[in-house]
């Protein structure tokens, strides 16, 4: 059940798992998830864009390399999960068969080991969406 909140969940609690298997933790953490909810009707599959992101692995530009190839099996099943202040899961959402439509790389720094990514546009064929109670923590598998 949604928990009513005076405030907007702090930056960076989009946590993404680029569906490559396993991991020791999150793929990418994006300050902005944004996702058109359509209304009661024909199905209809919206974009999702993420902005302003950082990402510690190298699975994004495995998938862009295998998109930019014309590889067909390139459709993953992208996880986002969305965290509170504490760091427990408050929403999940599974992107099933998603590709990377568009892909905008932030400023190159030295002073750092990340990519940032300033926006990352995903399709997917279906959505499944788990919302789950902010005190109860989950693991992200």
């Amino acid at each position: 059940m949604a928990t009513l909140r005076n405030r907007p969940y702090a930056q960076f609690n989009f946590l993404i798992d680029f569906g490559t298997g396993p991991a020791d933790g999150p793929h990418a953490g994006f300050q902005e998830c944004t996702r058109v909810e359509k209304i009661t009707g024909i199905n209809k599959s919206t974009d999702v864009i993420l902005k302003r992101g950082v990402v510690s692995s190298s699975d994004l530009e495995n998938w862009l390399d295998q998109i930019r190839k014309g590889d067909r099996k390139a459709g993953r099943t992208v996880t986002i999960v969305q965290q509170d202040e504490q760091h427990k899961i408050v929403r999940t959402w599974k992107l099933l068969r998603a590709r990377i439509i568009k892909h905008v790389s932030g400023p190159l720094n030295a002073k750092g080991t990340d990519v940032a990514i300033e926006e990352l546009i995903i399709s997917y064929e279906r959505l499944e969406s788990d919302q789950t109670n902010a005190g109860d923590p989950q693991p992200l598998a």
